[in-house]
C-alpha cells in the first residue's frame, strides 16, 4: 500500500484560500465600482427626473341647440425628463362617461371623431387640446352657466390623477381654445 503525501481534496489549503479569495473579490470590486458610479451619477442630478404633469386651461364648452354632448379642453405640460401618457379622464361634474377623442376630417372635407384610447405627453414638452384635435368629450350638466368651474381628473399613466377645473365657456369664445 502506498501512501500519498498529497493534500486530502476537501481540506482547504493556503494556495486554495487565495485563489477562492481572489476569484469572489473580482465581482465585489465591479460591483463596488458600479454603485460608486451611479452615485455619483445621482448625486451630480443627472439621473433625470419623472414625468412632471401640470394641467392648466381647463374648458369646457356650454353646449348648444338640442344636444347636452359637448367637450372640455386642457394644456398638459410635462417638465419632468420622462415621457407620460393620458389614459383616462374622469369627473363627478357631468353626466355620463366621459372619453377620449379626437376630431378628424377626411379627404372630402366631412369631420368625424374618433375615440382615443390615450394619448402621449412628452417629456419637456405639452399636449394642447383643441376642438379641431385631441379633446374630452363629457355629457353637460343639466345647470351649467358660462362661468361655472366644472371638476375633472386627468389620469396619467406614471404621474397619477391630476384634479383640476375647467370653466364653462361659450363655444365662439375665443378664450376656450387653451
Amino acid at each position: 500500500m502506498t501512501r500519498t503525501t498529497d493534500p486530502h481534496p476537501w481540506r482547504p489549503t493556503r494556495r486554495r484560500l487565495t485563489d477562492t479569495l481572489l476569484t469572489a473579490l473580482a465581482p465585489v470590486a465591479a460591483c463596488s465600482v458600479a454603485l460608486g458610479a451611479l452615485t455619483t451619477w445621482v448625486a451630480a442630478g443627472r439621473a433625470g427626473d419623472p414625468a412632471r404633469i401640470e394641467v392648466t386651461a381647463g374648458r369646457v364648452f356650454l353646449p348648444y341647440g338640442d344636444t347636452r354632448d359637448t367637450a372640455a379642453f386642457f394644456r398638459i405640460t410635462n417638465s419632468g425628463d420622462a415621457d407620460d401618457r393620458l389614459v383616462r379622464v374622469s369627473s363627478p361634474g357631468v353626466g355620463g362617461e366621459v372619453t377620449l377623442g379626437r376630431h378628424r376630417t377626411t379627404g372630402g372635407g366631412a369631420a368625424y371623431r374618433d375615440e382615443v384610447d390615450s394619448a402621449a405627453v412628452p417629456a419637456h414638452g405639452s399636449l394642447t387640446m383643441s376642438p379641431h384635435g385631441l379633446d374630452v368629450i363629457v355629457r353637460a350638466g343639466a345647470r351649467w352657466e358660462l362661468g361655472d368651474p366644472v371638476p375633472f381628473t386627468l389620469h396619467f399613466r406614471r404621474s397619477g390623477p391630476v384634479t383640476v377645473e375647467a370653466v364653462v365657456v361659450s363655444p365662439g369664445d375665443v378664450r376656450a381654445s387653451p
